[in-house]
C-alpha cells in the first residue's frame, strides 16, 4: 500500500467516524422539539449529548484538514464547486452550537424555544447537505481537464443526491432515538423507544431505496459489480437486524447495527469511488485521483509520522470522555446543566 492509498484510507475513517458519532448526535437534536414535552424533558434531552458533541464535530474538521493537506486538488476543487452548500454547512453547524450555549442564559420559555428550534434547524440541515454532497461525490460532477467544477449549485440537487439526503436524515433520527433509549430515562427514553420502533421501516426502506437508485445512477456496476461485496450487504443486514433488537428493547445491540449500517454505507462510498476521490460526469479521464490531486510524497510522509504519534491520543481521549458520561441522564436538578 503506497501512501496515497493509505491516506484515502484515513480520510474515508475520519468521514466515518464523523458519520457514526455525529449521526445520532444530529438525529438527537433533530428529535429536541417532538420528544421533549417541557423544559426539564428538553434539558435531559440536550444532555445526553452534551459531553460529546462539539467532539464529534472535531472527526468532520479533523477530515477536512487532512483532505486539504493530503489531498489539496481535492480541497480546492471540492470547496469551490461545493461552496454554497458547504457555507449553509457552517451556519447551520455554528448556529447549533450557539444554541446549545445560549439555551440556558435565559429562563424566558420564548427564548429557550427559540434555541431549541435552532438546534433542530442545525441539526437536519447538515445532515440533509452531508447526504446531498456525498452522493454527488459518488454519482460524478461536471468538472473538466483542469480539475475546476464548472456546473452549478442545482446540479447538485440530483434525484440521486436527494434521495441520499432524506435517507441520512432517516437514519440519523432512526440513530439518534435509540442512542436517547441508552441515555436518557423516563418519559423521555419511554417515547424514544417508541419512535424507535416507528422509525425503523422508513430508515431501513430508504436505505434500501438508496442502494436500488446507487445501481441506477453511479458506476457501482462497473467498478463493484453486479455483486458489491460483503460489505454493503452486511450494511444493509445491520440495518435489518436492528429493528429485532429495537422491539425486544435492546438499545445497545441495536444502536451497534445502526452503527454498522452506517459505517459500511460509507465504506460501500469509498470503494465506489477509489481510486478517484472526485469523479467526473463529463470525461472519466478528467477525474481527480489520489493521485493526480495529492500532495508531495514528503508531505504524505511526514503527516502520516505525525498522525502515528498523536491519532492514538485523540482517540484514548474521546473513548474515556465516552466511558465517564456513561450513565443516564434523568431530570433530577443535579443533572440539568444547560
Amino acid at each position: 500500500m503506497d501512501l496515497n492509498t493509505l491516506w484515502f484510507i484515513l480520510i474515508a475513517v475520519l468521514y466515518i467516524g464523523f458519520f457514526v458519532l455525529e449521526g445520532f448526535d444530529f438525529g438527537v437534536g433533530m428529535l429536541l422539539p417532538f420528544l421533549g414535552k417541557d423544559d426539564t424533558q428538553r434539558r435531559v434531552i440536550i444532555n445526553t449529548i452534551g459531553p460529546h458533541w462539539d467532539a464529534n464535530e472535531v472527526w468532520l474538521l479533523t477530515a477536512g484538514g487532512a483532505t486539504f493537506a493530503a489531498f489539496p486538488q481535492w480541497y480546492a476543487t471540492l470547496f469551490s464547486g461545493f461552496y454554497l452548500p458547504l457555507f449553509l454547512l457552517l451556519v447551520a453547524l455554528i448556529l447549533r452550537g450557539v444554541a446549545f450555549e445560549f439555551r440556558s442564559k435565559d429562563d424566558n420559555p420564548t427564548w429557550r424555544a427559540i434555541w431549541d428550534w435552532s438546534i433542530f434547524v442545525g441539526s437536519l440541515l447538515p445532515a440533509l447537505l452531508l447526504g446531498v454532497a456525498f452522493a454527488n461525490l459518488v454519482k460524478g460532477v461536471p468538472i473538466d481537464g483542469q480539475m475546476q467544477y464548472v456546473g452549478g449549485f442545482f446540479n447538485l440537487l440530483n434525484p440521486y443526491a436527494l434521495i441520499a439526503g432524506v435517507t441520512t436524515i432517516c437514519v440519523f433520527l432512526f440513530h439518534g432515538s435509540i442512542f436517547l433509549q441508552m441515555k436518557a430515562s423516563g418519559e423521555v427514553h419511554d417515547r424514544a423507544q417508541t419512535l424507535s420502533r416507528r422509525l425503523w421501516l422508513p430508515a431501513t426502506a430508504l436505505q434500501l431505496l438508496l442502494m436500488i437508485a446507487t445501481y441506477i445512477f453511479t458506476a457501482i456496476l462497473e467498478r463493484l459489480g453486479l455483486n458489491p461485496g460483503v460489505i454493503p450487504v452486511t450494511g444493509v443486514a445491520a440495518m435489518l437486524a436492528s429493528g429485532y433488537f429495537v422491539r425486544r428493547a435492546q438499545p445497545g445491540w441495536a444502536f451497534a447495527l445502526t452503527s454498522m449500517s452506517i459505517a459500511f454505507a460509507l465504506v460501500t462510498m469509498f470503494l465506489i469511488m477509489f481510486p478517484d476521490v472526485m469523479i467526473s460526469s463529463l470525461d472519466p479521464a478528467w477525474s481527480l485521483t489520489i493521485y493526480n490531486a495529492a500532495s508531495s510524497e514528503y508531505t504524505l510522509r511526514t503527516m502520516t509520522i505525525v498522525t502515528l504519534i498523536f491519532l492514538p491520543f485523540v482517540l484514548a481521549y474521546q473513548a474515556w470522555s465516552y466511558w465517564v458520561f456513561r450513565q443516564r441522564v434523568s431530570g433530577k436538578p443535579e443533572g440539568l446543566t444547560y
